[in-house]
């Protein structure tokens, strides 16, 4: 659960902070995700409306929350529209049940006002979504996956987040066979819409892509890419596709 509402906010901080806007979000599903992402973007002064199908669990939730919170279905369309769905900037569907998020995904595109995105309890179902048009969604798994894969020293590839449009950030590290050592990190031959933002030597220093830099063994190059492109990146960028995708 933790690793959501991480990945959730972080999400919205790299999203909204430049817009510096008080926006409108309906939460579906009063869980901890739902209660603790409440919490967050009500301290940060935005507009919230949690909604709990289950009455019990929405009386807590409006004892915290006060009127931040309706007890109904937001599986229902009917339900969404009281809400405001028309007037929302931002739908989140965090219930605990993928088929509930995509409903209630669906709904808010029919109305085509609020961006949704959507919480994946079952990573395989995260395709299903992207056909459907749900370009963001958050995997607790993915998440914990991509958290162990940077702590494990043989780990090349490392999805580090995805972004909205298609987009992920992702981690790549040399080793002393990478067809990349010796060059300049601006010069490297990448598939359409990607992009190096950051190399970290490996004492962990970061530094700023530029001409004057030479990549070598046991650096890292952190880009931004589209999710389809990263078969090619790590074979351009490591010269091998052994390692498991996530």
């Amino acid at each position: 659960i933790v690793p959501q509402v991480v990945v959730l906010l972080l999400w919205w901080r790299c999203y909204w902070a430049e817009k510096a806007l008080s926006v409108y979000l309906i939460i579906a599903g009063g869980g901890k995700v739902g209660f603790f992402l409440a919490q967050e973007l009500i301290e940060n002064n935005h507009e919230v409306l949690v909604i709990e199908k289950d009455s019990a669990r929405a009386e807590q939730l409006h004892e915290v929350l006060g009127g931040s919170v309706l007890a109904g279905d937001a599986c229902e369309a009917s339900v969404l529209e009281g809400a405001g769905v028309g007037r929302a900037d931002l739908i989140l569907a965090v219930t605990g049940d993928d088929e509930d998020n995509f409903v209630v995904c669906e709904i808010a595109r029919f109305y085509g006002s609020a961006r949704p995105i959507a919480r994946i309890n079952n990573p395989q179902n995260d395709l299903v979504f992207k056909r459907r048009g749900i370009e963001t969604t958050i995997s607790a798994t993915e998440a914990i996956l991509s958290q162990i894969e940077q702590e494990l020293p043989d780990t090349q590839f490392i999805p580090v987040m995805k972004l909205h449009h298609g987009l992920e950030l992702v981690e790549l590290k040399l080793n002393s066979a990478s067809p990349v050592i010796g060059d300049s990190p601006m010069g490297l031959a990448l598939p359409s819409e990607s992009h190096v933002v950051l190399i970290i030597d490996s004492d962990g220093i970061p530094k700023i892509p530029s001409e004057k830099i030479h990549l070598v063994s046991d650096d890292s190059i952190v880009l931004i890419t589209r999710v389809e492109n990263r078969s090619l990146v790590r074979q351009l960028i490591i010269g091998s596709s052994q390692d498991l995708d996530t």
